[in-house]
């Protein structure tokens, strides 16, 4: 393969030849990949056509500024490569499945004894890694199954000829169980145990039949050695292998390796139920939801889910069968869609599939937009506010017997904490201990800010107090000139009364309203904000009145003894040359004879 790069007047001039191009826009970002049949046709229909195309692929077009292809050898290798190349860079035009999850492997390591056992990171020199799985259940059935066939160890330990013969280990429980045989201490040598680990090496590839045939001839064997009980054993770990293939048995044992891939769509999404099948087994299913950027076909959305899925689960299908039929064939891909017998019965399973989880996916957004809305439109009910409250902001005062006031500011959109919005003030203009004035004065700071600013006032202003508090607020409105354009109330901590302006009496909402609860953590999270930031504003001026109070030591030099060493505790415990390493050697000296001075004061 080779790539070359144009720029978009040069389309004409790309060859009629199977391949990838790439786009990318002034800044050099990859935006789109795409796969054609021919290039020539494909890449001039975007800038040959005026109409046909939505507002986003136009968009697209006039972001264009340097196109670069490859050439591959046919449409499916096309497919592969432009599948590799989402993948890899996500450019933001192309259509990506939606799932974010971290699939469950089985992982048989590279060692002495391999193991096999469960892992979501792949590093390719442990071993040979098996799935991913759609399920953790699906995972550990097929585990559990292997372990109840074969006694395949599941301790850690190093079993390399060696260490055995140091004789080091003692078998554990598992041993005595009959779920080991014992590698540790040389009762099972690795020939016979990596016979066993073959077979179960067939199982987690799907290939349930020739785990069968050697069980069956196996037992044989044993039955015609006159060893009925051995030969009891194996009869029983057949039974438990058809048990396990008659449960996952979905179609004809006939129908051998293939894929099932259907596609049900609307205006702005697609939903993709991807199967695999091995010897009339269900093996996989997974559903995704795949979001149109640019008008996409189901075709083209179709195609682009399967290869993804074939590649993320190790697929090796003989053919993949379709609910929709393909525009045209692609080459080294066999597609189908079978019309009648097991093959369609496996078409309508995996639509129906398709079809619950658009179903599911619908009633998901409804049910989280309902909930989202309902709390705050309880809320406007219950306080009778002219707008829904999806706006809140809370005040509260933090101080202790008039000491390093503080006061916080919290804010809640659409019902949830917007933490990036919250604020903290000291207050300036207060002497002692006045909540009254501290929160007049943090009000009026607050909303003097945004009418600078020219952002949004909040749809209702919640403090944290009863009336004095939420009279002195409201002072504070009264003096910008905006009082009246917001709603304002006030919280009683005691009984939880809710008091408007101007009324002597307050409102009870029922003690089980969510809205109730709404407004109480919203004043909990103002009253938690306040206190932390109160807690961190007096130990930093207690950390600098001890320092100031040593002759030579200032503020700004305490600031930076701090900022250093973290507290007084880890300065008192510093040598000399630490110290004047942060401060210089005078104030150093100064600061080490007046702490040696006071150590036994």
């Amino acid at each position: 393969m080779q790539s070359s790069s144009f720029s978009p007047n040069d389309h004409a001039t790309l060859p009629d030849h199977p391949g990838v191009y790439k786009y990318f826009n002034e800044d050099g970002e990859l935006i789109y990949v795409g796969k054609a049949k021919s290039l020539k046709k494909r890449v001039g229909s975007y800038f040959n056509k005026s109409v046909g195309f939505n507002l986003k692929t136009r968009k697209m077009v006039k972001e264009i500024r340097r196109i670069e292809i490859t050439l591959v050898n046919s449409e499916f290798d096309a497919l592969l490569l432009e599948n590799n190349l989402i993948k890899k860079s996500q450019p933001k035009y192309n259509i990506l499945l939606r799932d974010d999850k971290t699939y469950p492997y089985l992982l048989l390591t590279k060692e002495h004894f391999p193991r096999i056992f469960p892992t979501r990171n792949l590093i390719a020199k442990k071993g040979t890694y098996f799935g991913p799985f759609a399920s953790v259940k699906a995972m550990n059935n097929v585990l559990d199954l292997i372990r109840e066939l074969f006694t395949i160890r599941t301790c850690n330990l190093d079993l390399s000829p060696y260490k055995i013969a140091e004789d080091k280990y003692k078998v554990c429980l598992e041993y005595h169980i009959g779920n080991c045989q014992g590698p540790c201490v040389g009762l099972q040598n690795e020939g016979d145990y990596l016979k066993d680990l073959e077979h179960a090496k067939h199982i987690l590839k799907g290939n349930l039949g020739l785990a069968k045939s050697y069980f069956k001839q196996e037992m044989q064997t044993l039955a015609e050695n006159l060893e009925f009980e051995k030969a009891q054993k194996l009869k029983e770990k057949l039974d438990l292998l058809e048990k396990y293939q008659a449960k996952s048995l979905v179609a004809s044992p006939s129908i051998n390796n293939l894929d099932v891939c259907t596609i049900v769509s609307d205006e702005k999404n697609a939903y993709v139920n991807y199967m695999r099948v091995k010897n009339g087994s269900l093996i996989t299913s997974k559903n995704v939801e795949l979001k149109k950027k640019l008008d996409e076909s189901d075709e083209q959305l179709l195609l682009t889910a399967l290869i993804q899925l074939q590649d993320q689960f190790q697929s090796d299908a003989e053919e993949v069968l379709l609910n929709i039929e393909l525009t045209e064939a692609i080459e080294g891909l066999n597609v189908f869609m079978p019309k009648i017998g097991d093959k369609k019965k496996l078409i309508e399973l995996s639509l129906k599939n398709a079809l619950y989880y658009k179903k599911e996916k619908a009633l998901l957004l409804g049910l989280n937009q309902d909930k989202k809305d309902r709390v705050i439109r309880q809320l406007q009910q219950d306080l009778t506010l002219p707008e829904i409250p999806d706006h809140i902001e809370c005040f509260d005062n933090s101080n202790i017997q008039g000491t390093n006031p503080v006061a916080s500011m919290v804010c809640f959109l659409n019902g949830k904490p917007a933490v990036k919005e919250y604020r903290h003030y000291h207050i300036k203009t207060v002497t002692g201990p006045d909540d009254f004035a501290s929160m007049k004065e943090v009000v009026g700071r607050r909303y003097k800010r945004l009418l600078e600013e020219g952002k949004p006032m909040p749809k209702l202003v919640v403090i944290d107090g009863g009336k004095g508090q939420l009279s002195s607020a409201v002072e504070a409105l009264k003096e910008l000139g905006v009082y009246g354009q917001m709603p304002i109330i006030g919280i009683a901590k005691r009984l939880e009364e809710i008091y408007f302006p101007g009324d002597s009496y307050p409102i009870h909402i029922d003690k089980k309203s969510e809205s109730l609860r709404l407004l109480q953590r919203i004043r909990d999270e103002a009253h938690r904000f306040a206190i932390t930031f109160h807690r961190n504003v007096r130990s930093k001026n207690a950390f600098g009145t001890q320092l100031t109070a040593i002759p030579g030591i200032g503020k700004n030099t305490a600031v930076a003894l701090l900022s250093h060493f973290k507290s007084v505790k880890k300065i008192s415990l510093a040598s000399e040359e630490e110290i004047a390493n942060v401060i210089g050697a005078s104030r150093a000296k100064a600061l080490v004879e007046w702490r040696d001075k006071n150590k036994g004061a």
